[in-house]
């Protein structure tokens, strides 16, 4: 039975979908004014991992990630780069969708943009005006936070305690304007020579919160299954989200909330920031990387731990990722010598292995005991795989729940025997050598092949070649 953390009740649930068999699941997507950098990759990694594991379980997954593609940073950054807000926006728009496919990234069931919602954001907030939970100040429109009474529930915070923040905060013109210094804008007025759209309270644009709202409901309707996004977005923007969808709609915003943990950078765990200067981006790390290993190293630990990203952390991975493959290897190698049937004992034990890793992720997705299950399942074959008699069918379910496991860490395993006649042909030369005692051209073929990154090893069952990795 699936159990997840809920921010906004602070305990672990028992998840229940609205609709049987399906999840409808909102996460809050980037800005895009820049590549992402491994806290995007975090949360993105974090969450398509949650939906894997949703449609392992049978459900159908409605997912929906929205690109933030005009606010103050995209302006700023326009301005800098001397091109416009929407070429900008597309130019990053397209390196996220490369980025993120680079780690396996599902493509989203939907990615709207700010900008393509602008007549739904612009009714939206001309409804909270007409509830009384909005207001109009100078062509800026506010939203009255403290007229919804759950305001500060989702981050456990005090409303007073807010009010005095925001005042450290908020400049002295927008203070002057605000009816409370909690408010937030759901609608900003244009600067000159800013990029805008005519609205009732004149020419601008949207606030930050406002779009996710408008997007959430206009895709996936008034309530949903599971919004999601990182720690950082707990506040304001989550807690701005419930406030002004509730307002407008009279109904619950998601049943559940669902934060993923921070990255921190280098083994003095200082957290990920440009002020520091520890930002990376995906785009620079996956050229010396491989996508793969980033992927697993970030997947396999559970969605809400924070993650020390170092050097050693994604060795690591890389070699369990190894180990896992290398496992698929030796179950795929030994195929061809298998037997037709089935070992009732070891499917018992693969069975076991698969129930414990559904328990382990059916607690709030617990990554790192879901995948010590997987490293037992590739134990098992293993073993298997080096007895002298095996059969098909066993080897064929090992491999497929291997696969359908690791799949859910967004992994997709391939043997590494490949096929290649010319190879193939050093190698029965080489055991020819072997039996006429000639070991120094055995030793010679070895070292021919290996120059040509051909590694060999010899097994009971006959000598197998892999790449070098």
């Amino acid at each position: 039975m699936l159990k997840v953390f809920n921010t906004l009740t602070r305990q672990k649930e028992i998840f229940k979908s609205i609709n049987p068999n399906v999840v409808n699941m909102y996460v809050c997507g980037p800005t895009v004014y820049n590549y992402i950098h491994i806290g995007n990759a975090r949360s993105a990694i974090a969450f398509d991992t949650i939906r894997r594991y949703l449609e392992y379980k049978g459900y159908k997954v409605n997912y929906v990630s929205n690109f933030t593609d005009v606010d103050d940073k995209l302006i700023k950054a326009a301005n800098e780069q001397h091109t416009t807000v929407p070429e900008l926006a597309d130019r990053y728009i397209a390196a996220f969708k490369e980025d993120t496919a680079a780690i396996n990234i599902e493509p989203a069931t939907k990615n709207p943009r700010a900008t393509e919602n602008i007549p739904e954001i612009i009714e939206f907030v001309k409804a909270l005006i007409e509830k009384g939970f909005a207001y109009e100040a100078d062509g800026d429109v506010y939203f009255r936070a403290r007229k919804f009474k759950h305001y500060g529930q989702l981050s456990d915070q005090n409303v007073d305690e807010l009010e005095v923040g925001a005042s450290e905060h908020t400049d002295e013109a927008e203070l002057e304007k605000k009816e409370d210094p909690i408010d937030f804008a759901l609608w900003k007025s244009a600067k000159p020579d800013e990029i805008s759209w005519e609205s009732p309270w004149g020419a601008g644009r949207p606030g930050w919160h406002i779009e996710c709202s408008v997007m959430s409901t206009k895709y996936l309707g008034d309530t949903i299954d599971i919004h999601g996004g990182g720690q950082d977005l707990e506040f304001p923007h989550h807690e701005n989200e419930i406030a002004q969808s509730e307002s407008k709609t009279g109904k619950k915003f998601a049943n559940y909330w669902l934060h993923n943990g921070f990255v921190t950078v280098g083994d003095d765990n200082q957290k990920m920031s440009k002020s520091l200067g520890n930002f990376v981006t995906v785009h620079d790390i996956i050229k010396k990387t491989p996508p793969e290993v980033l992927r697993f190293f970030m997947a396999t630990t559970q969605y809400r731990r924070p993650i020390q990203y170092t050097q050693d952390n994604l060795d690591d991975a890389a070699n369990n990722l190894k180990h896992l493959q290398t496992a698929f290897s030796n179950l795929t190698y030994r195929l061809k010598d298998a037997e037709d049937g089935n070992d009732p004992k070891i499917e018992q034990e693969i069975r076991q292995i698969q129930s414990e890793y559904i328990d382990a992720m059916d607690d709030d997705f617990n990554a790192q005991n879901g995948i010590s299950e997987v490293y037992e399942l590739a134990k098992l074959g293993n073993i298997y795989a080096e007895r002298g008699l095996v059969e098909k069918g066993t080897i064929e379910f090992i491999l497929s729940e291997l696969q359908q496991m690791v799949l859910v860490f967004g992994i997709q395993l391939q043997s590494t025997q490949l096929e290649d006649d010319g190879i193939q042909t050093l190698i029965d030369e080489r055991l020819e050598a072997r039996k006429n005692r000639d070991f120094a051209r055995s030793d010679e073929i070895r070292e021919q092949l290996k120059a040509q990154g051909v590694i060999l090893e010899d097994t009971p069952q006959g000598t197998r070649w892999r790449r070098e990795e």
